[in-house]
């Protein structure tokens, strides 16, 4: 007998995704690569030529050759982007369906974000996750119903127990579906426009178990032109069929006619919001549009419906039987009513604009206030960085001296106790700005301020720079777009000090800003606690922060890019904590202009509730990360210059060094002259921690040398310093007089340049 034979099943993917293909030739190579490169591999492609007349077909065949995950299929016809789904589907294998238009892309860590979600809420019949929009000018923020997914939170639930839900976002991409719950109940995407929206709500309202994201996990790309959305045209009386098709569904499942009244609500929304959009139904094309708006309400009302209190309840009452030409004037009349609000806003702006104006000019006739000292930071953002240790300083060295505080009304929550404090452009703000003798900021004063003689201003900087600034930065694309060259000019005309943490920093900014200002070398005044250590509030931090007893803990701190519109990280964060493993803690802090929602939505917060890293973007003090922190991990930031004073690694990853010196120029070559070891690859990244060379002798040698040159006047004293020579009246050159229980030792000031202190 021959020997029996067995059949070897091939394993069955986690999802199949879904890409309709069709005149996207300079888009597609991106959308696939943003599926091949995910960190989670469980997956088919199945990459739908839908008669393309470009070269998409091609590519596709491409990806197919060198990827086995890859399938391509190629119709005979063009059949649109609803037929070329359902293709699509009939090909797939996968547990879970996903579709992903061919100009948009995933996010980095995606798919394994969102096979998580499945796992833990059961896997459900259908899950939602969120999206970004990225226009070809720079990227949005996140989707309007970013809230409502988030309260969801890990449970499941159905329709009929939360309506709410039926607000999401009416499109294919955003979720993903049980296969056998999506082929079981036959849902087929129909031609033309707004194909999404039927197979949406028969989705959701079938559906036993649905269950949210919220993650950022496509970027949506709102394309310059070529997107039908915003073609205007006949084509947009599409959705009337699309819906009647959703009505026909309910008609053939009694079942779901608990769910009639909701979707009807959703209906004559969407007719009413898609009418005003002038991207899709013209004006001429609009009392028509009207028409069988009405035809649909009266064909569709469920006996009983009582019609929405929301923004469209006027027009709601009007459908029941008023003429388009009564509809469209009470809509005109409301759009008056609110251009005329807008006006009178306009008008009680300006007028308290103009009192608060006259209170400043009678200020200015009065004595300025010689003992009245205002305090900024990061433009008005809180107590922090070098004025604030300078402040702190002030309280012992000089109590004579009032400090008054400028600060956001969104910040005045974080304010520590007993701080006085003043919101601007209000009237006591113009007050203490027009009196006060003393003016401390690490960046400048809103342009207008009117420095009065005998006011004194110090400027505490953002650090020692790296890039180029102020004048330097011409020729370089980064003044081109990011930076107003002369604004930074007039701010720094008002300065009367400039602080310095070295000879290198004082002559940087006397090239970069040519005005009348005095370089001191006093250090950072911030750097204090760097220098003298604080293993309390170290351990205090680490508490608060959860980070487990005994980790190493790895800060994370990079630079802005001007040659970027939105934050693009350099870094797969998901790969490298899981080869740093995990007695490390990774903190990420991004830079203020890259700490937008949005963007930290697309890898951090995901991150972040899996416990992987955690985001201290948000943190108030970068003094107390980097004191909690075993080692800098950055780029090109100038964090690098204040963390040296620890005396701990630091490590460069400078993977687009070039790019960075093209578009803002620097003063070091920092790869040839570095703080520390420096990486271009994840790889060489991820060994430098496994393989324990992060904190060798070459990389404190190199630290030690770089310390020497950009902190050598980082003694520990520099807030006491300042406030001796500014407000003391010391004379540069003199001996700094600090309190009996602090000694000033001997060490960097030795060679001091004449604006320096001679030690004690």
């Amino acid at each position: 007998m021959p020997p029996s034979l067995t059949t070897v099943e091939e394993p069955v993917p986690r999802f199949s995704v879904i890409v309709p293909v069709h005149k996207v030739q300079g888009f597609l190579r991106a959308c696939l690569d943003s599926i091949l490169t995910q960190s989670f591999t469980d997956f088919e492609v199945i990459a739908v030529d839908d008669c393309s007349p470009d070269n998409c077909g091609a590519i596709i065949d491409e990806y197919a050759a060198r990827d086995p995950r890859v399938t391509a299929v190629h119709l005979p016809e063009n059949v649109g982007l609803g037929r070329a789904r359902n293709t699509g589907v009939g090909h797939a294998t996968g547990d879970y369906l996903l579709f992903l238009d061919s100009d948009d892309c995933y996010t980095p860590g995606a798919l394994q974000a969102i096979d998580e979600r499945l796992t833990v809420t059961g896997h459900p019949d259908v899950l939602v996750f969120d999206h970004v929009r990225s226009h070809w000018w720079g990227r949005g923020g996140r989707s309007a119903t970013a809230k409502l997914l988030a309260s969801a939170g890990t449970e499941t639930f159905d329709i009929l127990g939360s309506p709410k839900y039926l607000r999401l976002f009416l499109v294919a991409w955003n979720k993903a579906y049980r296969r056998d719950f999506f082929t079981g109940h036959g849902f087929t995407y129909q031609p033309g426009l707004y194909e999404d929206a039927p197979v949406t709500y028969q989705a959701l309202v079938c559906a036993r178990r649905i269950a949210c994201l919220d993650r950022v996990c496509v970027e949506y790309r709102q394309r310059r032109q070529g997107a039908i959305t915003r073609t205007p045209g006949r084509r947009h009386f599409d959705i009337f069929e699309q819906y009647a098709g959703l009505f026909a569904f309910l008609d053939e499942h009694p079942e779901l006619d608990e769910t009639r009244p909701l979707l009807f609500e959703r209906m004559i929304n969407h007719f009413l919001a898609t009418m005003r959009l002038t991207e899709r139904v013209l004006p001429e094309d609009r009392p028509a549009f009207y028409r069988r708006t009405v035809e649909f309400y009266r064909r569709y009302k469920p006996e009983g419906f009582t019609p929405p209190d929301d923004a469209y309840r006027v027009q709601w009452r009007l459908l029941a039987g008023a003429p388009y030409r009564l509809y469209q004037m009470c809509v005109l009349a409301k759009e008056l009513r609110n251009a005329s609000d807008r006006k009178k806003r306009e008008l009680r702006k300006s007028a308290s604009a103009h009192v608060k104006r006259t209170i400043a000019r009678t200020q200015r006739r009065q004595p300025l206030d010689p003992n009245l000292a205002v305090f900024s930071a990061f433009s008005h953002r809180g107590v922090l960085g070098d004025p604030a240790a300078i402040h702190q300083a002030a309280r012992t060295l000089a109590p004579h001296i009032r400090p008054v505080w400028v600060v956001r009304a969104d910040s005045v929550k974080g304010l520590p106790k007993g701080i006085d404090y003043v919101t601007p452009d209000t009237p006591g703000y113009h007050r203490v700005m027009s009196r006060a003798t003393y003016f401390v900021n690490n960046v400048n004063w809103p342009q207008g301020l009117v420095k009065r003689p005998g006011q004194i201003h110090v400027h505490t900087h953002l650090g020692t720079p790296l890039g180029h600034m102020g004048v330097d930065l011409l020729g370089h694309p980064a003044a081109t777009h990011r930076v107003d060259v002369q604004a930074t000019l007039s701010g720094a005309d008002h300065w009367d000090y400039s602080l310095v943490s070295s000879r290198y920093a004082e002559q940087i900014w006397d090239r970069a800003l040519p005005c009348h200002f005095t370089s001191l070398a006093t250090g950072a005044p911030r750097n204090d606690v760097l220098v003298r250590g604080d293993r309390s509030r170290a351990s205090a931090v680490r508490r608060r922060l959860g980070i487990p007893d005994g980790n190493i803990v790895v800060l994370y701190a990079p630079t802005h890019r001007d040659h970027r519109r939105w934050y693009v990280p350099r870094l797969d964060f998901d790969r490298l904590v899981r080869e740093l493993g995990a007695t490390v803690t990774l903190l990420v802090r991004l830079h203020p202009r890259d700490a937008d929602a949005a963007i930290r939505g697309l890898q951090l917060r995901d991150l972040r509730q899996r416990g992987l890293l955690l985001d201290v973007t948000d943190e108030p003090s970068v003094e107390d990360l980097m004191l909690a922190s075993d080692t800098l991990l950055t780029d090109y930031s100038s964090l690098m210059f204040d963390y040296a004073n620890l005396d701990r690694p630091i490590i460069v990853h400078a993977d687009d060094w070039e790019a960075y010196r093209a578009a803002r120029g620097a003063y070091l070559d920092l790869p040839a002259a570095p703080p520390g070891h420096v990486t271009t690859g994840i790889e060489e990244l991820a060994d430098l921690f496994t393989s324990g060379a992060w904190h060798d002798e070459h990389s404190a040698a190199l630290r030690a040398a770089f310390r020497a040159r950009f902190c050598e006047y980082d003694d520990g004293h520099s807030a006491a310093r300042v406030v001796s020579l500014v407000m003391l009246g010391e004379q540069p050159g003199g001996r700094l007089q600090l309190p009996a229980q602090v000694t000033a030792p001997r060490g960097a000031l030795a060679d001091a340049p004449r604006l320096g202190y001679d030690p004690a």
